[in-house]
C-alpha cells in the first residue's frame, strides 16, 4: 500500500483557476470541497458538501471528508480517505463495486429529497390521547362536602 500523502488545506470563497497540488480547496459558500487527484494524475476532484454527498470535518487544525473518494470516472481510478490533511489509499473497486455504490447513492438521494418534498408527516398521525378521566375526591374532601352543604340544609 501506499503512504499517505500530506495535504493542506485551504478555505475559498470560489475555486481558484488553478489547483494546486497537495492542497483541498474548502468553499462553504458552493457547499464544495476540491482538490488534484492524490494519486499525482493531475485530475481536479469536486467533492460536492451535503446531506447525501460528502460530509466536511473542520477540527480547528485539519479537514476530513467521508465517505471515501472513489475517482472511478477518472483513468487513475484512486480510491482514498482524506482524515485529518492526509490521504490514506484504500482498496480499488470492481465494477460491479462501483455500480452497487452508484445505485446506493442514488437511492438515498432519491429517499432523502422525496422525504424533503413530501409535506406530509414521516409517521402516521396518531389518534388524540383520550382526557384522562377525572380524578374523584378523597373519602375525607366528600364528607367535608356533604357536611358543608348539610350544614345549609341541603
Amino acid at each position: 500500500m501506499k503512504p499517505p500523502v500530506a495535504l493542506k488545506h485551504a478555505f475559498v470563497d470560489s475555486a481558484p483557476e488553478v489547483l494546486e497540488e497537495g492542497v483541498i480547496y474548502v468553499s462553504i459558500r458552493h457547499r464544495t470541497a476540491m482538490h488534484k487527484c492524490c494519486c499525482g494524475c493531475g485530475s481536479e476532484v469536486v467533492t460536492p458538501l451535503g446531506p447525501t454527498d460528502w460530509v466536511l470535518i473542520f477540527d480547528g487544525l485539519s479537514v476530513s471528508l467521508d465517505p471515501s473518494i472513489g475517482n472511478w470516472s477518472l483513468p487513475c481510478q484512486s480510491h482514498y480517505w482524506i482524515r485529518n490533511n492526509k490521504a490514506y489509499w484504500a482498496g480499488a473497486w470492481s465494477e460491479e463495486q462501483v455500480a452497487a455504490g452508484r445505485r446506493r447513492d442514488s437511492l438515498v438521494k432519491h429517499r432523502y429529497y422525496e422525504k424533503a418534498a413530501d409535506p406530509s408527516p414521516s409517521a402516521p398521525a396518531r389518534a388524540p390521547e383520550p382526557a384522562p378521566a377525572p380524578v374523584r375526591p378523597g373519602l375525607l374532601a366528600r364528607v367535608s362536602d356533604w357536611l358543608a352543604a348539610w350544614g345549609r340544609g341541603n
